[in-house]
């Protein structure tokens, strides 16, 4: 069930009333819906912006995903979605969405604002198997965040047979020192 704070073109209101209403002040965008100026902009609302494009079957993961949990102030251009239930599905080619097939396990997943999102740590997992700045900057942005996900984002990986697993593996032990390094810093 979506939020009565979110706002889509053509549900209540037309895209000519939410854009009037934005350049009155009144409402701001917040990925692909709309929320009123003085919302406070959570978890909740970010997941729930995007329930026209993930629906029932589809998961937010990567960039998206550290998007919901805040690691990320804009959502990514392209939305990395992946399937959620066990079925296959016939997902329609979208330029705004990366569509990965593989069914994610139901312990990966939480419910956010009425949509499923990996979890911190399988989202950490995620975001360290691609070798990119933007990836690695989102990871780490998470990590410092949720200090205890990065260790069960490695236990996570060390039983699964993924692509990139060892730099995915290398990577997470250097940010869980980093962030050991920066909580001891701020503790002595």
């Amino acid at each position: 069930m979506a939020s009565p704070f979110l706002y889509f073109a053509g549900d209540r209101l037309s895209r000519a009333e939410l854009t009037a209403a934005c350049l009155d002040g009144d409402l701001v965008e917040l990925g692909d819906a709309y929320i009123p100026a003085d919302a406070v902009e959570t978890p909740a609302l970010r997941a729930g912006s995007l329930l026209p494009v993930l629906g029932e079957t589809l998961a937010a993961t990567h960039l998206t995903a550290a998007w919901i949990h805040g690691a990320l102030p804009r959502q990514p251009a392209r939305h990395t979605v992946q399937r959620a239930v066990s079925r296959r599905l016939h997902v329609v080619p979208d330029r705004q969405v990366v569509y990965r097939d593989r069914a994610l396990s139901a312990e990966d997943l939480q419910l956010i604002g009425g949509v499923r999102v990996t979890t911190v740590p399988k989202t950490l997992a995620d975001l360290s198997r691609v070798d990119d700045d933007e990836h690695a900057r989102a990871a780490r942005l998470l990590a410092g965040a949720d200090r205890d996900a990065v260790a069960a984002a490695i236990a996570g990986l060390e039983g699964a047979a993924l692509p990139h697993k060892r730099a995915a593996m290398a990577f997470l032990r250097r940010l869980a020192a980093e962030v050991q390094e920066e909580v001891t810093r701020y503790t002595s």
